[in-house]
């Protein structure tokens, strides 16, 4: 399913973040643009699970 592949990249990238962010001279401009990534799947991820959620009339 796609949500769960975009889930899994999510993860990877958070992996990759800490790994570079741990590193001797962590590089700055690469950990920006992973983080910039991870939350542009975030975004995409919510959309496809608003999708999925049926709307709720109170």
């Amino acid at each position: 399913m796609r949500l769960e592949v975009l889930r899994q990249d999510h993860r990877d990238l958070d992996t990759a973040i800490r790994a570079i962010e741990d590193s001797r001279n962590p590089d700055l401009l690469v950990i920006k643009r992973l983080k910039k990534q991870k939350l542009s799947l975030k975004d995409r991820i919510a959309r496809i699970e608003d999708e999925l959620t049926p709307d709720i009339i109170a």
